[in-house]
């Protein structure tokens, strides 16, 4: 195949990757068949060429991923299904918190806390018996948005102030207070170098590498509900604003559906999604 370049979501040209390709297909659960004629149709119909963006060929691969499989096209779709969970950012700190409580934390979300000299609105706090952590969530519903220096260097002051209240407090004082920025996209890389210079711990999409936040959703199996192919973008909101997030939830809160009055076909091909896309 010849070499080309895509248009990434930032604007940014890049050397087309097949390899990063097949990856994320792989990743999503799609067989080595499968993955073969995707690449094949995508290479037959002319999506790989100069200056095609790599939404465009995101697009038609999950177009064919979701006749094969929703399980795949759902995991395929993560990324974009993130960007979905807006316009406020609340349901994005949900999954946050819930994701952490799966990895065995306490969680709090909307806490307002007492710094040493304000007070202060905490997306999340995050504890166990070792660890007491500060959350703050930054959402983009647009990929090519992304956290600059700036967002650490506001997180990392706000930590400090409350960071000084918690030493004051006995029954918080022993355990370790840690500040931690978490971003549905990406961050640049003086954010990145400054939050590492301060001990300021970063989730992204893909960073830290191999434990981002994609890796912690496959693993906690808490797929946002906007991952589902059964769901139109309306459907999807309707939920998302009688806060039932992840999939999860969903399956533990069925009666929403027919309250939220889904008919009955409709109920069980979203129930079937959903059980389909967080089994293993």
């Amino acid at each position: 195949m010849k070499s080309f370049e895509v248009i990434k979501a930032t604007g940014d040209r890049e050397q087309f990757d097949l390899y990063k390709l097949k990856r994320s297909l792989q990743n999503a659960g799609a067989e080595p068949h499968t993955i073969q004629s995707v690449v094949d149709h995508l290479q037959k119909r002319g999506f790989f060429r100069d200056g095609i963006t790599t939404r465009k060929i995101y697009q038609e691969a999950y177009r064919l991923i979701k006749k094969k499989s929703q399980k795949v096209a759902g995991r395929y779709k993560l990324k974009e299904s993130l960007l979905e969970l807006g316009p406020s950012g609340y349901p994005f700190e949900i999954l946050i918190a819930e994701i952490f409580k799966e990895l065995g934390y306490r969680t709090e979300v909307g806490q307002k806390i007492q710094g040493k000299c304000v007070s202060h609105e905490v997306d999340v706090i995050i504890q166990n018996e070792q660890e007491l952590m500060m959350v703050e969530c930054k959402f983009h519903n647009r990929q090519k948005h992304h956290s600059n220096i700036t967002v650490p260097l506001y997180v990392q002051a706000r930590f400090q102030d409350v960071a000084e209240s918690w030493k004051l407090d006995p029954k918080l004082k022993a355990k370790q207070s840690i500040g931690y920025l978490v971003t549905n996209t990406r961050f640049s890389q003086e954010a990145i170098e400054y939050a590492t210079c301060m001990n300021l711990k970063l989730l992204s999409w893909n960073y830290p590498e191999a434990q981002g936040l994609k890796v912690l959703v496959e693993r906690t199996q808490i797929h946002p509900i906007t991952c589902l192919a059964s769901l139109t973008k309306k459907e999807k909101q309707l939920l998302l604003n009688n806060k039932i997030i992840h999939c999860r939830q969903l399956l533990t809160n069925r009666e929403i559906l027919k309250e939220l009055r889904f008919n009955h076909v409709k109920i069980s091909n979203i129930l079937s999604e959903a059980e389909d896309l967080i089994s293993d």
